[in-house]
C-alpha cells in the first residue's frame, strides 16, 4: 500500500508539471522535420518577396471579389447623416442612439439629427464608476484573490459596453441633441482619461475595501472626484436648453422625441452555437447602471433571428446589431464578405473551424455594434444586410457596410429587436428564469 501511495504521489507530481512532461518539447528531430515546412522553392521564395513589401491582407485580397458593393435593396429604413466615434470604444452608445435618432427623424421630419453621444457618456462613466465602487463594498469581505474581487479590479472602468447601458442611462438622465453638449477632444480619443480614472479609482477599491466606519459617504466622496475630472474633459451636462425656440430638460426633450419603451419594449436575441438553443441567459455585472439590468438574452438559431430581423426593417425600425466585425472585412470598399479575401491559397493551409468551434476557442466573438437598417431579399430568402457603421462617412461604402448573408450566419452575435416585431413563442421563452453566467465568460466582452 505504501509503494503505491508514494507512486500515486509521483504520478500526481507529474501532472502538475505538465511542461516538464519529457517528450513535450521540441527534439532535434522534430526541429528537423518540422524545417521540411518550407521548401525553399521558386514560388515560396515569390511569396516571401511580395510579404516583405505588403500585408497579408493586401496579397490575400481575392481579385475576382473587388466590385462595388450593390447598394440596392428590397427593404431599407431611412437615415440621414453618418456618425463618427473617432478614437473611442463607444460602439454600443452611438448605435443605440442612433437606433433612437433613425425613428425620430423619421417621427419628426428632421434633417441630419443627432443626439449628443457625450452627454449621455458622461453619466455612463460616472454610473460605472458607481458601479465599480458598490461592487467593491458588496464584495469588501471576500480575499483579494477571489475571482470575483479580481475581476472587479481588472475593469473598474471603460468605454465599451452593450444596449442594456443606453437603455438604463436614457431613462435615467434623458437626452439633449448634438449642439446642446458636444464632443470634446477627450470623448473623442478617450484613453488618456480613461487610464486616470481606472487608476483612481483602483486607488480608492482599496481604500473601500481597509475603511471603517459610513461606507456610501466615503464613496460618495470619491464619485465627487470622478465628477470633476468628467466636467474638465468632457463638459458639465446641462440640465436645461434651448432647441427650436423652445426651453427643455433632457427628460422632457427625451418624452417628446422617442416614443419607444426602452426598458421594455426591447428584447435582446443572440446566436450562441455554443449553448442550447431556446434558453435565456444574464451575465453578472454586464450592466452600466448599479440599480439597472443586467444584459439577458434569448439564445435562438439563425433563421429566428432574420425572422425578426426583416420584419423590423420592413417596419421601418433599425436594430442594433453586433458581429466580429473584423473578419474578412474589407474597409475600403466597405463589404463583409467571407470571400473578400483567400488567406489559404496565399499561405497554404486550411483554416476549417466552424462558428461554435472559433467561439469555443477564443477565434471569434462580438467586438463592434452597429444599425442594421437594410436587407435584400430574393424569393423570400435574404441576400445581403446594409449596416450603418460609426467610424465616419469616409469609412466604407459611403459610412455603411455591406455583408453577404453568408457572413451574417458566420460572424452576427446579438441583436436588439422591438418586441412588436417578437413572435408569441419567443416572448414566452423570455418569462424563463435566467441561467446566470459570470462577468468573465470571454462570449460576453464590451463592444467597442
Amino acid at each position: 500500500m505504501k509503494r503505491l501511495a508514494v507512486f500515486a504521489a509521483l504520478a500526481l507530481a507529474a501532472v502538475s508539471l505538465g511542461a516538464q512532461t519529457p517528450g513535450g518539447g521540441i527534439s532535434e528531430e522534430q526541429l528537423a522535420a518540422i524545417r521540411q515546412g518550407y521548401a525553399g522553392t521558386p514560388s515560396d521564395k515569390a511569396l516571401r518577396n511580395a510579404l516583405g513589401q505588403a500585408s497579408l491582407s493586401v496579397l490575400a485580397q481575392n481579385a475576382e471579389n473587388v466590385g462595388q458593393p450593390d447598394d440596392k435593396f428590397s427593404d431599407i429604413v431611412p437615415t440621414k447623416g453618418i456618425t463618427n466615434q473617432k478614437q473611442s470604444g463607444r460602439c454600443w452608445l452611438f448605435t443605440g442612439l442612433n437606433v433612437l435618432r433613425a425613428a425620430a427623424i423619421r417621427d419628426h421630419k428632421l434633417g441630419d439629427f443627432q443626439f449628443s453621444q457625450n452627454f449621455l457618456f458622461f453619466y455612463d462613466q460616472l454610473e460605472k464608476a458607481n458601479l465599480f465602487l458598490q461592487g467593491v463594498i458588496d464584495t469588501r469581505k471576500k480575499p483579494f484573490d477571489d475571482r470575483e474581487v479580481d475581476w472587479l479590479f481588472q475593469n473598474p472602468i471603460g468605454d465599451g459596453g452593450q444596449f442594456t447601458g443606453v437603455a438604463n442611462l436614457v431613462s435615467k438622465y434623458g437626452l439633449v441633441p448634438a449642439e446642446a453638449m458636444p464632443e470634446t477632444l477627450h470623448s473623442n480619443a478617450t484613453r488618456p482619461m480613461n487610464t486616470q480614472l481606472k487608476t483612481l479609482l483602483r486607488q480608492d477599491g482599496l481604500r473601500l475595501r481597509e475603511a471603517k466606519g459610513d461606507l456610501q459617504a466615503l464613496k460618495t466622496d470619491m464619485l465627487r472626484e470622478i465628477y470633476h475630472i468628467l466636467a474638465l474633459c468632457l463638459g458639465v451636462p446641462p440640465t436645461e436648453f434651448e432647441w427650436q425656440g423652445k426651453t427643455y430638460t433632457p427628460k422632457s426633450f427625451c418624452t417628446e422625441m422617442v416614443s419607444a419603451d426602452l426598458e421594455g419594449g426591447y428584447i435582446m436575441v443572440m446566436n450562441d452555437p455554443c449553448r442550447p438553443y431556446g434558453k435565456v441567459y444574464e451575465i453578472e455585472y454586464d450592466r452600466h447602471v448599479y440599480d439597472g439590468q443586467n444584459w439577458r438574452y434569448v439564445n435562438l438559431p439563425l433563421d429566428r433571428i432574420k425572422e425578426m430581423a426583416i420584419a423590423s426593417i420592413r417596419g421601418g425600425d433599425a436594430l442594433y446589431f453586433s458581429c466580429d466585425v473584423g473578419k474578412y472585412l474589407d474597409r475600403k470598399r466597405g463589404t463583409l464578405d467571407l470571400r473578400n479575401f483567400d488567406y489559404e491559397s496565399l499561405l497554404g493551409v486550411s483554416f476549417t473551424m466552424d462558428k461554435r468551434e472559433r467561439v469555443l476557442t477564443h477565434a471569434s466573438g462580438s467586438s463592434h455594434a452597429m444599425t442594421l437598417i437594410a436587407v435584400d431579399v430574393r424569393d423570400g430568402k435574404p441576400q445581403r444586410w446594409m449596416v450603418e457603421n460609426s467610424w465616419g462617412k469616409e469609412s466604407g461604402f459611403k459610412g455603411r457596410l455591406v455583408m453577404t448573408d453568408e457572413w451574417f450566419d458566420e460572424y452576427m452575435f446579438r441583436l436588439v429587436v422591438e418586441r412588436k416585431y417578437v413572435p408569441a413563442d419567443i416572448l414566452r421563452m423570455m418569462e424563463q428564469k435566467p441561467v446566470r453566467l459570470p462577468a468573465w465568460d470571454p462570449m460576453f466582452l464590451p463592444e467597442e
